[in-house]
């Protein structure tokens, strides 16, 4: 990992990014992560973690093209990008070494 560890929610959203693919926004990424967690997500929230992940050049955004159902406006499209990849791989490898041999209890 980077000097700079990403935070959970960072890893969430690169996570969700990753399984909608190239071309993402922030909607989609957003349902994702409420899915997954079973919690309410703010779409506010997603996009100033893509702007930070931005930034710390792990995802990069392109803007499409103006569509009279969103009034003229521009979707902004995010992919991961390979620092953001190796970020991923790096958080799952360090996760796995941390929960080997901790038993999950349920209740």
């Amino acid at each position: 990992m980077s000097r700079e560890s990403l935070g959970h929610f960072e890893l969430l959203v690169l996570l969700a990014l990753l399984r909608h693919g190239d071309e993402a926004y922030g909607v989609p990424i957003a349902h994702a992560i409420e899915h997954s967690t079973g919690k309410p997500v703010i779409l506010a929230s997603v996009y100033n973690t893509l702007e930070r992940l931005e930034e710390k050049g792990l995802v990069r955004s392109t803007v499409g093209q103006p569509t009279p159902e969103r009034g003229g406006r521009a979707k902004r499209y995010f992919s991961i990008t390979v620092a953001g990849l190796r970020e991923v791989r790096a958080a799952k490898k360090a996760l796995t070494v941390l929960w080997r041999g901790i038993p999950v209890h349920e209740g």
